[in-house]
């Protein structure tokens, strides 16, 4: 919301405290999560297919080791070349993906973004949320699909951009859902349709995973919303109404109700203390429904923190896992 963004964090020090990060790592208890259920395999039954990686492929630097098998966050920095922004895309392998019987197949990507100004760094890549030692451990349980984590820079600098393409400022919008996808596939296995993309977001990030998936619906079929602004509030807009109403998810979810799809999923993390809380049920009452998914899940004595939103974490990735497509081993 507004009132964190100006008590923002200006280092990574302080953006790993925004995320409500202690010394010791977060409690989270997945056991109530059940397994996936079961579907049929993709390349036997039309469903999505795999696209291999096209290149030019990246020159990656370990940023941390995550287990004991070898997985790493790893850093790199892309040029994008649609909106023209180059910047830092920190990315984690799940343990399947480098395994002998997933080797010919996709892996579903899930683009996460942090809260604050995300720059200059992505807090879910670090060890304190521990999202990748998570996430491998609920997919080895079978609770979750093995996501390829992509966790790109939010904006250019410290200043809010709303994910989008304000006129005269860095393209960030096209950042988000061109370019970031586009190094995705540069670099790995992913699937040829919007059944293998997905967004993660929290606060401003989850303002702007909310906004992409209802703006680009053909290429991202779900996201996870954590604590988000729901409207466009960035002062970069001030001269630009019509383009901003363009980049509301307001609009957005009314015009994709409007066409009667595709249908997207929307996954909702609120904490019962965040002062959003009124807003975003407003928003999940009034903008989603028909075409728009939605499931929301209240974090009792929950505040507007990472830390608060990595509790969920295991039923909202669950949540999306039944409505995409995860990696199918050669027979």
């Amino acid at each position: 919301m507004k009132c964190l963004r100006v008590r923002a964090a200006v280092s990574v020090l302080a953006l790993v405290l925004l995320a409500g990060c202690g010394t010791g790592r977060d409690v989270v208890d997945a056991s109530g999560v059940p397994r996936l259920r079961a579907r049929p395999a993709d390349a036997n039954n039309g469903q999505p297919r795999m696209v291999p990686p096209r290149g030019p492929r990246s020159s990656f630097t370990p940023f941390r080791t995550t287990g004991d098998d070898g997985t790493q966050v790893v850093r790199t920095t892309w040029h994008g070349r649609k909106s023209g922004f180059t910047g830092d895309i920190w990315t984690w392998l799940p343990p399947e993906y480098r395994r002998p019987r997933y080797a010919r197949s996709a892996f579903p990507v899930l683009i996460a973004l942090p809260g604050a100004y995300g720059y200059p760094f992505n807090y879910w890549a670090g060890e304190p949320l521990s999202l990748e030692e998570r996430l491998a451990e609920w997919s080895r349980q079978g609770k979750t699909l093995p996501f390829i984590l992509v966790m790109p820079v939010l904006n250019p600098g410290k200043r809010y951009y709303d994910g989008s393409d304000i006129p005269g400022q860095p393209k960030m919008g096209s950042w988000l859902t061109e370019d970031v996808p586009d190094f995705a596939r540069a670099n790995f296995r992913t699937y040829d349709s919007r059944d293998g993309w997905a967004f993660m977001g929290s606060s401003s990030g989850g303002f702007a995973a909310l906004k992409a998936v209802l703006k680009e619906p053909q290429k991202f079929k779900a996201a996870i919303v954590n604590g988000p602004d729901t409207a466009p509030d960035s002062p970069l807009w001030q001269g630009h109404p019509a383009e901003m109403r363009a980049n509301d998810p307001r609009h957005l979810a009314r015009e994709l109700d409007r066409r009667k799809g595709p249908e997207v999923y929307l996954a909702f993390e609120l904490g019962s203390r965040e002062v959003a809380v009124p807003d975003v049920k407003r928003f999940i009452a009034d903008y989603t429904g028909g075409p728009i998914h939605s499931t929301l899940f209240d974090i009792p004595n929950g505040v507007h923190s990472g830390h608060t939103y990595i509790q969920r974490m295991p039923e909202s990735l669950h949540w999306i896992s039944e409505q995409m497509q995860g990696p199918v081993p050669s027979p």
